[in-house]
Parts: structure tokens; sequence; C-alpha cells
């Protein structure tokens, strides 16, 4: 059985849903662990509450992003993650580290890339009085969430909405789709060749399987 690791710095709702999948057998892979950068973290309490082993890491301890980075993935390594997913892990990943996990990457972002990347996707979305808004499974590269696409869902975006609004109609899609995407990886069906996603030996399109 494939072994995953997760990464959190907040509430951790996607790693409930992973967790979720896992139990229910969509997911045919284990969690191992869940690491987060932050020691206040409700997922790390997810994980506990789930028998899953859930650590701390603290950036302060270390002088700088690389030192960090280098000691989480010694810490990641020994579980021997055959994926590593990111569920609203909120630093800025090293190069080193990027590279270190290349291929075996995901992360969920709350747009529909490549629109808006980086923070406040929502109000952005607002903002510009956009129809439709969603979000987007993709590998993890280094460059900021630009990473190939794999998979899209999107939702409408009604005149009165608000941030909240958003973030609640999106997040009921990741919770759908990321276990999906992960037990794609884990089934050895997805594969990211010459910084593309492809599927079932085939390249998907740039807005992943979902395009229209």
């Amino acid at each position: 059985m494939k072994n995953i690791v997760v990464l959190v710095s907040g509430q951790g709702s996607n790693l409930q849903a992973l967790i979720d999948a896992c139990e229910q057998g969509r997911i045919h892979g284990k969690i191992r662990a869940v690491f987060s950068n932050n020691a206040n973290a409700y997922g790390l309490e997810r994980a506990r509450d789930a028998g899953i082993d859930a650590q701390s890491v603290d950036a302060k301890a270390y002088p700088d992003r690389n030192a960090f980075d280098a000691a989480l993935a010694q810490a990641i390594d020994a579980y021997q993650p055959d994926l590593l997913v990111l569920a609203g892990y909120m630093r800025i990943l090293s190069s080193a580290f990027v590279q270190h996990y290349a291929g075996r990457m995901l992360n969920i972002h709350p747009s529909l890339l490549p629109k808006y990347p980086g923070l406040h996707t929502h109000r952005l979305a607002l903002e510009n009085g956009d129809s439709e808004h969603g979000t987007s499974v993709h590998f993890v590269t280094e460059e900021l969430d630009g990473g190939p696409v794999i998979l899209q869902a999107k939702v409408p975006v009604f005149a009165e909405d608000d941030e909240h609004d958003l973030i609640d109609r999106v997040q009921v899609q990741e919770h759908s789709i990321y276990p999906m995407v992960v037990d794609w990886f884990v089934a050895g069906r997805l594969q990211m060749r010459d910084n593309a996603a492809w599927l079932d030996n085939q390249p998907l399109p740039a807005q992943g399987y979902a395009a229209d």
C-alpha cells in the first residue's frame, strides 16, 4: 500500500476529506503522517483523532527557509512517502524541497488556474465580477501554483455572494476532487512527465481532466 504524507497549516478540512476517503476505501493508500508549520493547527488534531502520527516543525528554530525545509524533508522521509500532499500548507517551498519531491507532490488551490495564483482568490473573483470560480488540483513545481493542472471543479458566482459563500461552495468541490486525484496517483494512473500531467498514459490538457 502506498504511503502518503500530508502537510497542513490550518483547519485541515481537505485533510479530513482525505482521511475519510482512506477509511472508506476510496483512496487505496495510507496516510502515514501529517506535518504542520503551526503547532496549533487543527489539522494536527484531526490526524491524531484518526490515529495518524502528527508533528509540528517550528520554522523559527531554523536560520532560513532552506534549513527549515531540509529538516522537514528529513522528518517526512522517515515515513518513506510515495506521495506528499499539500492540504492548506501556507509556506512557500524552497527549490531544493520541490526538486526532492518532484513528480510526487500535489497541491489544491482555490481558483481555476492559471487564474489567481497566490492568496485572496475568492476576493479577487468577486472584485472582478467573475461568473464562475473554482478549485484546481495540480502537481507542485517551483513556479508558485504553476505546476501542471490535473483536475478542476467549477462553481457559479452569484450576485449576492460574499467571500464566505464562495469559500463554502468551493470547499465542497475540493473535498470531492482531491481524494479522487490522490487515488489516481497511488493507483499508478497519474504521473508528471516533461512538466505535464498524464492520466492513464494520456497527456492532460492545460486545464486538466475537467477541461471543457
